[in-house]
């Protein structure tokens, strides 16, 4: 733990300050930090979309080429027709093309094809939390699965996917449980497969149940979306959909593409990274500065924020960096190092607002909405969360009774109480922290 004035620079309390503890999604501080001052916060990603061939009559007599850079936020909360899918089919329209005679091609050659994070865990990857990187990405390259039961015990459940064309096979042996059981359903999905296997029961007149499961092959999944809603749209697409990878020769890029679409500012991005821990924006954004520095690969995202942390006085004892996210046990930091990249941010202008506004707010939103309620620290505490089996995290301001900002940081690993018990003990701590008074 580190408590610092943000006034003062002293240290009001330290223990095992500069320990390498897994922070887990504290590590978010590190890369939204990161690739803040490497990309400001004006930053947009562009999808490009080309038409490969000419138009005669309304038929586009070749492919449509859409080129990404990793724009994370296409189709973000599972909506159905995405505005950037409705741009390119009003783009199509507008010149007049009514059918495409050729395929729905995704280039995704911005970043590397290595999707997934160093270390993370086999048996988290068939989680969204746990969905690999693409420069091309539709709904946080998740799936919506929804279990419904059947009318009588030991009968199969039903399973229905969305977005239908995701291309996932499933094979479930779920079935309808007692009717005072608990629910018990298990995903399973090998690297390099979309075939999905379900296990486990749900009870007799049980609500229909949801779970978010990762797709294995993003770019596959995009222009499969993006088919599907143009194909809905009124554009008659005669083609297959088709990742460039799996091309024995790619078509050449035309000149000028049919549209430019734009996600949000970095600033805008970096709220849902944060308020709700998104692991996708995380990893997007470390293979986005890499890219920037000319490695499109986590490794290159890896040397460009040790770069830029370095110059603010974090080296590489600190700091072990293997993901964006921290979802990778492999990830260390120490809490003094959390808190001298925070004090920073606080003293740069150009960095301060939108990453404190990012933050969750103790007792306000994200994942702190339901901590801290009733306390001095409600509305006052903005700091990021972090779990894993065994770890905790908690990392940002608070302002004291007499409106001292503090930055602080609060890392436990390998303990063996409930981890109820370390949460209450943080949020303990940043309540007397704003209860405090010189």
């Amino acid at each position: 733990m580190v408590i610092r004035s943000l006034k003062s620079d002293e240290t009001l309390y330290s223990v095992n300050a500069k320990r390498l503890m897994m922070p887990a999604s504290n590590m978010k501080i590190v890369t939204l930090a990161a690739a803040a001052d490497r990309l400001g916060w004006a930053y947009t990603y562009e999808t490009k979309v080309f038409a490969v061939g000419p138009v005669e009559a309304g038929v586009l007599a070749g492919d449509l080429l859409v080129v990404g850079s990793g724009d994370p936020s296409i189709g973000e909360g599972d909506r159905a027709m995405p505005e950037a899918f409705n741009s390119c089919a009003d783009a199509l329209q507008a010149r007049g093309i009514r059918t495409i005679a050729g395929r729905v091609i995704g280039d995704d050659n911005a970043f590397d094809d290595d999707g997934l994070g160093f270390g993370w865990s086999w048996d988290d990857l068939p989680d969204d939390y746990a969905a690999g990187v693409s420069a091309l990405q539709f709904n946080e390259n998740a799936v919506r699965l929804t279990v419904t039961p059947a009318m009588d015990v030991g009968d199969w459940a039903g399973v229905s996917v969305a977005p239908a064309s995701s291309g996932m096979t499933i094979d479930s042996a779920l079935k309808t449980g007692a009717a005072d059981a608990p629910p018990s359903i298990s995903a399973r999905r090998l690297p390099g497969s979309s075939h999905l296997v379900l296990r486990g029961t749900i009870p007799l007149g049980s609500a229909p149940l949801t779970r978010l499961v990762s797709v294995d092959n993003p770019t596959q999944f995009f222009v499969n979306a993006l088919r599907a809603a143009l194909i809905a749209r009124g554009i008659d697409v005669r083609g297959p959909a088709v990742d460039i990878d799996d091309l024995a020769r790619a078509p050449a890029l035309p000149e000028a593409p049919l549209l430019i679409y734009k996600s949000p500012p970095l600033s805008t991005l970096a709220m849902r990274l944060m308020k709700v821990s998104q692991n996708l924006y995380a990893e997007t954004l470390l293979k986005t500065i890499g890219a920037a520095a000319g490695t499109p690969t986590a490794i290159g995202g890896r040397a460009a924020a040790q770069a830029a942390l370095q110059a603010w006085g974090v080296g590489p004892d600190a700091l072990i960096q293997r993901d964006g996210s921290g979802l990778s046990r492999y990830d260390y930091v120490s809490p003094e190092a959390l808190v001298t990249i925070l004090a920073h941010v606080d003293r740069d202008a150009s960095l301060k607002a939108p990453f404190e506004a990012a933050l969750p707010i103790a007792g306000k939103d994200g994942t702190l909405s339901n901590r801290m309620k009733g306390t001095a620290a409600e509305g006052n505490a903005r700091a990021k969360t972090g779990s894993m089996a065994n770890v905790r995290g908690l990392s940002g301001f608070v302002a004291t009774a007499n409106g001292e900002a503090l930055a602080f940081s609060i890392l436990a690993n390998n303990f063996e109480t409930p981890p109820d018990t370390i949460t209450k003990a943080a949020d303990a701590i940043v309540v007397r922290l704003a209860e405090f008074k010189r």
